[in-house]
């Protein structure tokens, strides 16, 4: 016994010692990396900047006087840009799978003005579109690009918006159980799954002076944009 515990002692004793030198090295490079990344973390996150959640380059609401509405109207610049054989090139991605239109229609009964455009009555589809950096509101009769008007604002549209404003359609029962079951048999089957169609909506406003605002409503976000009734 005393043999074999020598023996173990000079097995423990002869065992070499780890160097942690290396360790070292490398706690030292990941705490180096890791100061690195907060410092570029902090200048991505700069909390004197205003910055929108998508960092797109919505502004926060306003609410606008009469004034300052007016003063939009005379800053906007008529578009000088046309679509190919007027059409929409994006339309066919927003329709692709939508059995109908999603886009909110639009019934005018008299003219409106925007400068040297006059948009004549009739029945368009709105639709919000980007061209370099700017957004614009085309005005969409028979499948064609018509009227193409500048968006002085874009923003968020609130959560409970179309909650609060869209009615639920009134369905029969047999009607309700029918899209239980095809909703249940979407979750089975993928290519039978029913994508909900976009929600969109359009408001009028009549402002003073024979000014008039349009909101377009389209998915999470809102577009506005002004008219006037008469000429000036």
């Amino acid at each position: 016994m005393c043999l074999i515990t020598l023996l173990l002692q000079g097995i423990v004793f002869a065992a070499p010692e780890t160097p942690s030198q290396p360790f070292q090295k490398m706690n030292q490079e990941q705490e180096e990396a890791n100061q690195a990344a907060n410092e570029e973390l902090d200048e991505l996150t700069d909390p004197t900047s205003e910055t929108q959640p998508n960092g797109s380059d919505i502004k926060p609401d306003k609410v606008y006087s009469q004034a300052e509405y007016e003063q939009i109207y005379r800053d906007l610049e008529v578009p000088t840009f046309r679509f190919i054989h007027d059409v929409d090139p994006d339309q066919y991605y927003d329709m692709k799978d939508a059995a109908w239109s999603p886009y909110p229609l639009m019934r005018l009964n008299s003219p409106i003005y925007f400068k040297s455009i006059t948009i004549m009555p009739g029945y368009y589809l709105l639709t919000p579109r980007q061209y370099k950096d700017d957004w614009y509101i085309l005005f969409k009769e028979a499948g064609k690009v018509k009227y193409i008007i500048p968006v002085f604002e874009k923003n968020y549209t609130d959560p409970m918006y179309y909650h609060n404003n869209l009615p639920e359609l009134d369905m029969k029962k047999s009607q309700r159980w029918m899209i239980r079951f095809l909703n249940g048999l979407g979750k089975y089957i993928k290519k039978s799954k029913r994508k909900p169609p976009i929600k969109t909506n359009l408001e009028l406003t009549d402002l003073d002076n024979k000014f008039l605002l349009i909101e377009v409503y389209y998915g999470s976000m809102r577009y506005k944009t002004i008219f006037r009734t008469e000429k000036f």
